[in-house]
């Protein structure tokens, strides 16, 4: 199994990959064009890849499509998961539709940009000034209802399976549970386990591969809030290597070519809560 991966960082250690920088991409067209596998591939390179190379990408199309924008993501979780979601409101930034929202959903509320990650872009919406603050910001409203959580979890689902998650504690300013918000890890609580069979539903019946899903727990319900393509792997020891272990292992089992003989250390099992 040859591969070509776009991502340095998240391939380091697999066998018989050659990075090669995005920018380089139309000097190795037949490198590419002949791998088994083309890992993480930015998100303009997708057409390139896929249609003009016809390669074969780790992650999946889907992960790549629907994990870009928040608007299409809920949209999908609507469609497979709609008890598990918190009750969410996409309008235009017009007068009209702000109108809408603003007397719709109870104070306070949650508005997020379409394509913000790691926290930045979210607000707490308790005042007018605070929904016109962030209607200056973005193009399409997107207004979620407020969970009172003090804490959720990101599950990490790679290839078929969950090989980690973690509960999130708040961070300093009494909202936001992303670590790049100031949010803490707790790893010793074991996972729950409706929480992490979420997360493989929408992984399987959106086909996504690779994606470290945000759940937050409500009286034992688990809410999907939202998933990244690209997670972080500082939220656990070992985290990195185990990612990259199950990643091994998915494209082995999906290769045409492969040695179905051939050895891959298996990911340990998780902690969940029964």
């Amino acid at each position: 199994m040859q591969c070509v991966s776009f991502d340095a960082f998240r391939t380091l250690g697999l066998p018989a990959t050659r990075y090669i920088k995005p920018q380089e991409i139309f000097r190795h067209k037949q490198e590419i064009a002949s791998a088994d596998w083309v890992l993480f591939p930015e998100y303009w390179q997708l057409g390139a890849v896929l249609f003009g190379l016809k390669g074969r990408i780790f992650p999946s199309l889907a992960s790549y499509l629907i994990g870009h924008d928040k608007v299409e993501m809920t949209r999908a979780f609507m469609t497979v998961a709609p008890a598990n979601i918190p009750w969410t409101l996409i309008e235009p930034n017009t007068d009209s539709g702000a109108e809408r929202i603003w007397a719709n959903m109870p104070l306070p509320f949650v508005a997020k940009l379409p394509k913000a990650s790691m926290g930045r872009g979210v607000w707490l919406i308790r005042t007018i000034e605070d929904w016109n603050s962030y209607r200056a910001q973005t193009d399409v409203l997107y207004a979620q209802e407020y969970l009172p959580i003090d804490r959720d979890l990101r599950i990490i689902v790679v290839g078929e399976k969950v090989v980690g998650g973690f509960w999130r504690l708040q961070g300093f300013n009494g909202f936001h549970n992303n670590l790049s918000q100031g949010g803490t890890v707790d790893q010793d609580t074991p996972l729950p386990e409706s929480a992490v069979a979420l997360a493989l539903q929408l992984a399987h019946a959106l086909e996504i591969n690779h994606a470290g899903f945000d759940i937050a727990m409500v009286e034992g319900h688990p809410y999907v809030l939202e998933f990244n393509r690209l997670f972080g792997n500082t939220g656990l020891p070992g985290l990195s290597e185990r990612v990259r272990a199950a990643i091994l292992e998915y494209l082995m089992s999906q290769d045409r070519s492969g040695d179905p003989t051939d050895p891959v250390e298996p990911t340990p099992p998780l902690k969940v809560a029964v």
